[in-house]
């Protein structure tokens, strides 16, 4: 085979290693693309991410720690790499990836109130705040299910606080944003 050839196989197995999820966590570290795509591995990350912005997705990398990572870090062996949407998705794909509105309004708010009170709030507050809007067994089980998720963290004294999943999928500075410009 060629060296293009390679490339090729090694780009469709890439987007089948981060599409197809294995585990409860989405994505999959920097370690497992090397052991087995090698360790040219960024080079190949590149080359899906060039595919992939022709369908609006985009592979995004991330720190055990939450922030950002480049394809030129020297610690992509620990971090994570997934595919989410390059932009801002419209209702209509919401709608076609399985979310209910009111699931998104319960992380919307949830996310909102986290944000007002420095990142971490206790669960009976947060569970206060959504029930005047929805019933008692939607609450707990988004709550519960955005907490599997990654999209928020629990601590064992019930302490909510902004999941991973959050920081890294979730422009907060924009749904801030939308959200204050609805109460004007």
């Amino acid at each position: 085979m060629d060296e293009k050839a390679v490339y090729t196989q090694k780009v469709k197995i890439a987007a089948q290693m981060l599409l197809f999820r294995r585990y409860r966590k989405v994505g999959v570290k920097g370690w497992e693309l090397k052991k087995v795509l090698g360790k040219n591995y960024p080079r190949i990350v590149g080359m899906l991410n060039d595919e992939l912005e022709k369908i609006g997705l985009k592979v995004k990398i991330f720190s055990e720690d939450g922030k950002e990572e480049k394809l030129s870090s020297s610690r992509l062996d620990k971090a994570l790499f997934f595919i989410a949407p390059s932009g801002s998705l419209t209702l209509k794909e919401v709608e076609g990836s399985g979310w209910r509105i009111d699931d998104l309004a319960v992380l919307a708010v949830t996310i909102a109130y986290l944000n007002t009170k420095n990142g971490k709030a206790q669960r009976g507050e947060v569970e206060r705040v959504l029930k005047k809007k929805l019933p008692v067994w939607r609450v707990n089980f988004n709550l519960d299910r955005f907490i599997r998720m990654g999209y928020l963290a629990e601590d064992k004294d019930g302490i909510l606080q902004v999941g991973w999943r959050t920081l890294v999928e979730v422009d907060q500075k924009t749904l801030l944003e939308l959200l204050l410009a609805t109460e004007e």
